[in-house]
């Protein structure tokens, strides 16, 4: 019988991958010092990232929200523009919280899922009472480009107009961003900035 070659080639893999030995720093060295540097920047880059990322993401699902709260036809009335925030966005969490309030025993604590929801729609609902920026769906030419959104890119929302609305006062719109698209601010070298806290009647 042939003489096996496993047990010499493992020995030479295990001499080989033994060849090279790993670096081996003193913690106090300046080599040291460079290498913690790298890891914690690649660590600071990877968090940034993380959170540009799931910043993106919230973005996306809000300007997706109010895209699919235009109407078939025409714009929307301001009065029709808060029904949507009040009945809609604002109570999209409420059969959850509901469903987390139902589960949890009695004299229990909240769970960290239910405090979470709480504090969102309390701190969304403070901000729709003093003031909560949305996009423009009572403007024709607004609406009109915002319907050519593909629902990807977060950048395009910039070319569209803002404005501010509140709860404590239904009635009042401010332009909180008169949007940079030609089609409405009516010329390429407008300057953006004019007007931009001009209020309009309702």
């Amino acid at each position: 019988m042939a003489p096996s070659k496993t047990g010499k080639s493992a020995a030479a893999a295990a001499k080989k991958s033994s060849g090279k030995k790993e670096k081996v720093f003193h913690p106090q060295s300046r080599k040291a010092d460079q290498l913690s540097r790298k890891s914690l920047r690649k660590e600071k880059m990877g968090s940034l990232v993380s959170s540009r990322n799931k910043k993106h993401n919230l973005l996306a699902d809000f300007y997706g929200f109010f895209y699919h709260s235009l109407p078939d036809e025409g714009t929307l009335t301001l009065e029709e523009l808060h029904a949507i925030i009040a009945n809609v966005w604002l109570t999209r969490h409420d059969e959850e919280l509901e469903e987390e309030r139902a589960a949890r025993r009695k004299g229990r604590p909240k769970s960290l899922k239910e405090s979470k929801l709480e504090e969102v729609k309390l701190r969304e609902s403070e901000e729709y009472r003093t003031g909560f920026e949305v996009i423009d769906l009572t403007h024709p030419q607004n609406v009109a480009l915002f319907r050519t959104w593909e629902q990807k890119e977060v950048a395009f929302i910039d070319l569209l107009r803002f404005i501010r609305i509140s709860s404590a006062n239904p009635t009042s719109v401010i332009v909180s961003r008169p949007g940079k698209h030609v089609s409405i601010t009516g010329h390429p070298s407008m300057a953006l900035e004019d007007n931009a806290d001009m209020e309009l009647d309702s």
